[in-house]
């Protein structure tokens, strides 16, 4: 009788901890949970899949909260070895459409509404840069 009643509690509590797993894995926070307002405007990605993965973005914000600039530039996308790039643009501000791979990723006529930058290298190391342009 004592063994069986062991057996209900150590049941109990791992289907708990179960319980909160999961319901931690889906309230996890993500983009439409910051205040920035995000609107994801233009992207691209190489064609590479088995070299380095080169993606650029283009992301206007509402507000210029600079701490969920650099948090939703880690909630991007990043492979080993490939580079990320996210350039962040005022709403009402002039911003590229179209974006090319290489050191410039769009026309210069742009480059004063950009107002951060957020890259991380091929090696994982971010950088985060105010006005980069």
């Amino acid at each position: 009788m004592r063994r069986k009643s062991l057996i209900y509690v150590i049941t109990a509590i791992v289907l708990i901890l179960v319980f909160f797993m999961v319901k931690d894995t889906f309230n996890q926070p993500g983009t439409e949970d910051m205040k920035a307002g995000f609107k994801e405007v233009a992207k691209y990605r190489n064609a590479n899949n088995t070299g380095p993965v080169q993606r650029i973005y283009v992301v206007t914000v509402k507000d210029s909260v600079w701490k969920e600039m650099e948090d939703y530039g880690n909630l991007m996308p990043h492979t080993k070895y490939g580079s990320t790039k996210v350039y962040f643009f005022m709403a009402k501000a002039n911003v590229p459409q179209t974006l090319e791979p290489g050191a410039i990723n769009f026309d210069p006529s742009f480059n004063k509404d950009c107002i951060a930058l957020y890259e991380k290298s091929a090696m994982s190391q971010v950088a985060f840069n105010k006005y980069p342009l």
